[in-house]
């Protein structure tokens, strides 16, 4: 095993950092290796925005649910699916292409583009001693977060990636088994084997809870996805999308 693989293996969110900066090198660093990310068909459908305004990351902390580590990362990075580039690239080659950017398929090419982008930099940060933690909450807010950050038709902001020096170190969550995601030559749907394998993954988290909390925390993974999805959340989604140019077909 190589140390990229052991960087990628140890992963584990950080919600508590030092006060402390990234430097621009680390920056610099970080997005270049975000660039250099896999896109569909050189398309390059994303945008980062950086914040390092105490004020403004206090701000996306409360419209991300109060997570306080937001505001208290060494940079806050937004990462954001962009076809307004390409509007404007039509209108530099007086091409229409408007179907294009309103098509749902280009609503996925872009936000891959983002997910695999911020991956990299993902990356790129822990393999620097850095720590990080996603942020989706950035949507529950979204039409407010759009504001603040003056984005333009064709642009979403999809999460944030809080980064950091650690200020502790939390264990690394169990994953589902191997087989459970890993199927060969066609999905398999064998309900006993599928239940299996859930029923196992509780037993495994039940543990790790326990183990962490002292006994205080037994909930299952099943248990946990169900009571979540019980609840939908952000169903003004479809609207946003669509106010903002996205996803009209």
């Amino acid at each position: 095993m190589n140390t990229t693989i052991e960087t990628i293996l140890n992963h584990r969110s950080i919600r508590k950092f030092e006060d402390k900066p990234l430097s621009n090198e680390q920056i610099r660093t970080m997005v270049e290796s975000a660039q250099a990310a896999s896109t569909s068909s050189f398309i390059q459908a994303y945008s980062i925005i950086g914040v390092k305004d105490k004020d403004k990351k206090k701000r996306l902390a409360e419209l991300a649910g109060n997570q306080s580590y937001v505001e208290n990362s060494g940079h806050f990075f937004i990462f954001c699916a962009d076809l307004h580039r390409h509007a404007v690239i039509g209108e530099k080659e007086q091409t229409d292409v408007t179907m294009s950017l309103e098509s749902t398929e280009k609503f996925i090419v872009a936000t891959i583009d983002a997910a695999l982008a911020a991956q990299n930099a993902s990356i790129a940060a822990e393999s620097m001693g850095l720590g990080i933690c996603y942020i989706g909450g950035l949507r529950n807010k979204i039409e407010e977060v759009t504001e603040l950050l003056e984005m333009p038709k064709y642009t979403i902001p999809l999460f944030g990636l809080a980064v950091g020096y650690p200020a502790q170190q939390t264990d690394i969550k169990p994953r589902l088994p191997f087989h459970h995601i890993y199927h060969e030559e066609v999905y398999n749907q064998d309900l006993g084997s599928y239940s299996e394998q859930l029923d196992g993954y509780n037993q495994t988290i039940s543990d790790y809870y326990q183990a962490r909390t002292s006994g205080k925390r037994t909930d299952t993974w099943t248990g946990q996805m169900a009571n979540m999805l019980k609840q939908p959340k952000r169903l003004g989604m479809k609207e946003y999308l669509e106010n903002q140019g996205l996803t009209k077909r």
